[in-house]
Order: C-alpha cells, then sequence, then structure tokens
C-alpha cells in the first residue's frame, strides 16, 4: 500500500462523515508520528506535509551540517560530505531535507497505520454524531429510510448518520417504504458500548408540539405558548394554548383560516383528530373544555382522591367517552384527575348503567342486535350473564364473547 492509497482511504472518511478538516489532519499526523517514532525513537526533526484535498503526503527528514566525524546525533545532524551527495553547494551550519518514502516503513506497518486511522476517525465519528444530536433532542429532524426491520426502520440524515425509529414509537397507520423521507422528532441519544444511537419518535407529544411550532408562528415567536399536549397517537390529541397578547385568538391561531394550519399536521399523523384548549386556571371549565363536545351538566370534584365525578345528559354520554374510551381517557390526563361519566340522575355505586347503544363505536351493531334479542339492552344486563350462558342463547363465539365482556367491564372499573 503506497501513499496516496492511504490517504485515499482518509479521504473516503473524510467525505463520509464530514469531520472538520483541521481536526483531520491533526489525527492524520498523529498516525505518522506514531510509524516514525517506531523506526526511528523520534520525530522532532520530522516534518509531515498533508494535502487531503489532493490526497498527497510528504515527510522530510530535517538535518543540520556539520564537519565530517562529527555527528552525535544521526536523526539531527549529517556529515558535510553526506550532505554534498543530495546537493554539492550545501555548507556546514546548513539543513538537507531529504524525503521519506512511505513504503520505507514496510507494508506491515502501513496496514496498521491505516487500521489506526479507521480506528481514530470511526471515534471521532461517533464523538460528532452524540455531541451533535444531543443538544437536538426535541427537535424535528427529516430522513431517508435506508432500511425496514420487524421492530424498528433504521434512517439515515443528509450525512449519512445513521437514526433509528423504533415500531413502538411509530403511529398505527405508519407504513414507510425504502427511500422515503420520514419526519420524526429526536426523543433520545443513548450510548451502546460507546456508540451513539439516536432514537426518533412519531408518537411523543414533543413531535407534535414542534409540527405546531413550524406551523404557526405565533407559537414559534414566543406570542402563544403551549401550556400542555396528551395524545392517543394517531387517533386523537388535545393540546393545550395560552395567549400572551390579549388580541390574538390562540385557538384560532393555531387551527387557521379554514383549518389551514392545522390540516397538514393532520395529515402528517395519519388523520389524527386534534382539539385545540384554550388554557384556563379554573378546574370546573377545564374539564369542560377538556370533555368537548359533550356538554356537562354538572361535576363533584373529589380533591383527597383526585376523581372529579362528571354527570351528563344520556346523548351526551357517548361524546364524553368518545371512541374507544379515547377522549375521557386524554381528559384525565390533561386535567390530572380521573374523570367518572355518569348520566344525569345516576349515582355511584351498583345502580349505574349504560345503554348498550353508547358502545356502537366498539361494538358492531349486528352484535348489539344479538344481545338485544335475548333482553339484554344495557351493558350491566349483559355482564350480569355468565359467558356461557351468553354463548348459548346467542349466535355469537366465545372470543367474541370475552371482547364484548372486556369493552364492558371497563367502563365499570373503579365504579
Amino acid at each position: 500500500m503506497n501513499s496516496i492509497e492511504l490517504i485515499d482511504s482518509f479521504s473516503e472518511f473524510k467525505q463520509l462523515k464530514n469531520i472538520d478538516r483541521p481536526t483531520m489532519m491533526k489525527v492524520l499526523e498523529d498516525v505518522f508520528r506514531s510509524l516514525l517514532r517506531k523506526k526511528y525513537g523520534e520525530t522532532d526533526n520530522f516534518d509531515i506535509i498533508v494535502n487531503t484535498d489532493k490526497g498527497d503526503l510528504e515527510i522530510w527528514h530535517r538535518r543540520t551540517i556539520v564537519e565530517d566525524g562529527a555527528v552525535e546525533n544521526p536523526y539531527e545532524q549529517i556529515t558535510l560530505s553526506e550532505a554534498k551527495k543530495i546537493e554539492e553547494d550545501f555548507e556546514i551550519g546548513e539543513e538537507t531535507y531529504e524525503k521519506i518514502e512511505l513504503e520505507s516503513f514496510g507494508r506491515r506497518s502501513v496496514l496498521a497505520a491505516r487500521q489506526t486511522l479507521v480506528s481514530r476517525i470511526l471515534d471521532l465519528e461517533k464523538d460528532e454524531v452524540y455531541r451533535k444530536y444531543k443538544d437536538r433532542v426535541g427537535d424535528v429532524v427529516s430522513a431517508e429510510v435506508y432500511q425496514i426491520w420487524k421492530k424498528e426502520t433504521l434512517l439515515l440524515d443528509e450525512e449519512g448518520n445513521e437514526l433509528l425509529l423504533p415500531k413502538t414509537e411509530t403511529i398505527k397507520m405508519d407504513f414507510f417504504k425504502k427511500g422515503e423521507t420520514v419526519r420524526a422528532v429526536i426523543k433520545r441519544v443513548d450510548l451502546r458500548n460507546n456508540t451513539p444511537v439516536v432514537i426518533l419518535s412519531r408518537t411523543d407529544p414533543s413531535f407534535l408540539g414542534k409540527l405546531l411550532e413550524q406551523e404557526v408562528p405565533e407559537i414559534f415567536d414566543g406570542l402563544i405558548v403551549i401550556k400542555n399536549i396528551v395524545r392517543e397517537p394517531g387517533e386523537k390529541a388535545k393540546v393545550v394554548v395560552e395567549s400572551f397578547d390579549d388580541r390574538i385568538d390562540p385557538v384560532g391561531a393555531c387551527v387557521g383560516v379554514k383549518g389551514s394550519r392545522i390540516h397538514g399536521i393532520v395529515r402528517e399523523l395519519k388523520n389524527e383528530n386534534i382539539d385545540i384548549i384554550n388554557h384556563t386556571t379554573n378546574l370546573n371549565l377545564m374539564v369542560q373544555r377538556a370533555l368537548a363536545p359533550a356538554k356537562i351538566s354538572s361535576m363533584d370534584i373529589n380533591q383527597d382522591r383526585k376523581r372529579i365525578y362528571v354527570y351528563l345528559k344520556p346523548d351526551q354520554v357517548s361524546l364524553a367517552i368518545g371512541k374507544k374510551g379515547v377522549n375521557i381517557k386524554l381528559a384525565s390526563k390533561l386535567v390530572g384527575y380521573e374523570l367518572d361519566v355518569y348520566r344525569e340522575g345516576d349515582e355511584v355505586g351498583d345502580d349505574f348503567d349504560i345503554d348498550l347503544e353508547e358502545f356502537s363505536d366498539e361494538i358492531d351493531q349486528w352484535m348489539l342486535d344479538e344481545l338485544k334479542k335475548i333482553g339484554c339492552d344495557t351493558a350491566r344486563n349483559v355482564l350480569d350473564l355468565s359467558e356461557d350462558e351468553l354463548v348459548r342463547r346467542t349466535d355469537l363465539e366465545e372470543e367474541t364473547i370475552k371482547e364484548i365482556r372486556k369493552i364492558l367491564e371497563a367502563e365499570f372499573q373503579d365504579k
């Protein structure tokens, strides 16, 4: 391997990893000084000249000319007669420069130097990636899908750095293809065996927050502040915003004219339903806004148990609960209290019941009709019968019965 080949291998890493020139020059010089140290024992009288752009490397041995027989250190001095062999005009006291060919170090030493160079470059790259992304946690990045595995997707940024998007951090409706550009938020940077691993997320609430910041100039400028975000990725999200300027409507600014600002975010999040809520310190009002579009009749707040009992008209209960219970789940997270929903006039206790029709978003209508045929009009009617009896009296499969009971039982937890 000659000097050009060694420099070429350096240049490949430089282009790929985008490490700054001064750092790379220092690394390369250190590698060759190590070679010189092993062969000559010292390096003070050697000059290393590297041209990374052209791939040139030159090593020059510098020695002072002394009288014949007066050499004390052959690495620092050269006799006049030896110097005149290099150039006839040399005189005592001048310095000679002799070029050292890389081949003179031997093939084994050169290969070892290359391996050292590769190792140093990789270590530098790891440090660079860690520093770069550690300071960018919470930022949105765009990266290209490189490889798709069962549990995670590998993406490459514009510099070729590897980023990981775990399956658990993707929206249920996310389906990627190789070469596709994907946006995600940098969730964290882990160190595994001293190798930085950049973890991305599309489900983290901060992803929605950053998307809003990009789409809403008032948020970017600090005129509107996002107070809280809760999400059920791909299903629904609730965002609490507050304006520091009385002239700005925070909800209207986030939604935009005819939804112009929010529509792009909804598409990015696979049609996730986003509710923008005006911030308030009034707990009662906050609960009402969090449970929208349902209209609350009244509520009882239990501060000790951190629970709020919400009473609504029968036709509002299903709106408050939402599809698959998502609305009430997010509302509970938003206000920091467990919300229990009751039909107006119901009491907390064994008398509480829910009409089967209110589960039409979660249970197919033909299944509900089967249960009604045997006289089960409410959730408690169904739960009062055993699984065996329900299987025997209806045309529903055992697994279907178990799933229905599971959905109904979820509504009676802690009641």
